[in-house]
């Protein structure tokens, strides 16, 4: 039976949602998007998709925007970016700021990428299975026949790229993995509340052995549940720490999701690990001092949420119901800090990452963080790190 490709590719783009594209080799061969995307976000992770070599597989983004995969002889179908919860608009503009978009072209490319439908990689990947069966002479496969890719646990990170984890947990600990004793538990959460990393890094290299409940019938189960457990408690700590809902739920349901895609107790415990680590540099990155309140909480969630916008002070005291004066005076009085100094120092330290972790030239970050010049940048980075962008990134960028 002679396969249409190019009518499957279009058929399972108009069914899924999700765009669709069709390779014969290397080469492409057509590429069917139900959504206007004025770049296609895979050009960013090609070399990483092309690199599944199973019948079915996936790859996974530090966005956890999922790529599912189906390869039959020299045909290779790619299906994503799909995910059961988007990332949010600051992190789309990133997106599309790693993606060399014009500023012009970012707003119908957030709106593209938030029209795709959203599914969990469980039922992406079990679409991938069905369609592999008609094209893999009657191959059956299952969820739990499918390869998890034990290079992509280094890639796991949200914010600052090309972070790797410190350490993982020792094998030996599978045996003692359990759920906290009370007192544990809530020197854990503390210490996520308060957004305490170095705190964290220390108690995890010397986590005390307990003793575990049993929660399921076999090992994997076992740990996928306390996993779960984990993340609603770290979740809820986070943002008793000043971290929004929608942000703290949002990255607690993409780990459980990538957590039920993983087949290995190390690669569990290692996932677990970059969990809690980053639900604490989050909050971290939204306290100030031993005083936070809740005004500069929710000043800070703001400028976190449009860094790569002009921030307008007129227009944050418009978003918290507070005047321009009072905002400003307020914010001052709670912090020992202007407002302008804080979105200033937010913008520089989101330079840096980009300067240490990126090849953007110096006036494609400056545009993204919404400077009104190259020399406006310039001048501000100098203030506020010692250093010109320049001078920075030739210290600091990572090869």
């Amino acid at each position: 039976m002679t396969i249409d490709y190019d009518y499957l590719a279009r058929s399972v783009a108009r069914l899924s949602g999700i765009p669709v594209r069709l390779y014969r080799g290397r080469e492409e061969i057509c590429r069917c998007f139900p959504v206007d995307l004025p770049r296609d976000p895979m050009e960013l992770c090609r070399e990483e998709v092309f690199a599944v070599s199973e019948h079915v597989g996936y790859y996974a983004s530090p966005l956890f925007h999922y790529y599912g995969v189906l390869n039959a002889g020299d045909v290779r179908l790619v299906i994503g970016p799909t995910a059961q919860i988007m990332a949010d608009e600051q992190r789309l503009r990133e997106l599309a700021f790693r993606l060399d978009m014009l500023r012009e072209e970012v707003p119908a490319f957030v709106e593209g990428m938030n029209a795709i439908m959203r599914l969990p990689a469980e039922t992406l990947l079990q679409m991938l299975c069905t369609l592999n069966h008609f094209l893999n002479g009657g191959e059956k496969l299952e969820l739990s026949d499918l390869a998890i890719r034990e290079a992509e646990q280094t890639r796991i990170k949200s914010g600052v790229e090309q972070r790797r984890t410190s350490r993982v947990y020792e094998q030996e600990t599978l045996a003692r993995q359990a759920h906290n004793t009370l007192a544990i538990e809530e020197a854990l959460m503390n210490i996520v509340r308060r957004g305490d990393s170095v705190a964290l890094k220390r108690w995890l290299a010397s986590a005390p052995a307990v003793q575990g409940g049993t929660i399921a019938g076999d090992q994997l189960r076992q740990l996928r549940n306390l996993f779960v457990v984990t993340a609603t408690l770290v979740s809820r700590a986070a943002i008793r720490g000043g971290m929004r809902q929608d942000d703290a739920f949002s990255l607690s349901d993409a780990y459980i999701q990538r957590v039920e895609l993983l087949t290995s107790p190390s690669k569990i415990l290692n996932l677990q690990y970059n969990m809690l680590l980053e639900f604490t540099e989050q909050v971290e990155k939204l306290r100030r001092g031993q005083h936070t309140t809740k005004l500069s909480l929710d000043v800070a969630n703001y400028v976190r949420h449009h860094l790569s916008e002009p921030i307008s002070v007129e227009k944050m005291a418009g978003e918290f119901f507070l005047s321009r004066p009072y905002l400003s005076s307020k914010f001052k009085q709670e912090t020992g800090q202007s407002l302008t100094d804080f979105i200033l120092q937010e913008k520089t330290e989101e330079a840096k990452r980009l300067l240490r972790y990126s090849e953007k030239t110096l006036s494609a970050i400056s545009a993204y963080l919404g400077f009104s010049s190259h020399g406006h940048f310039a001048r501000v980075f100098k203030k506020y790190a010692g250093l010109t962008p320049g001078e920075y990134r030739e210290k600091h960028q990572v090869s």
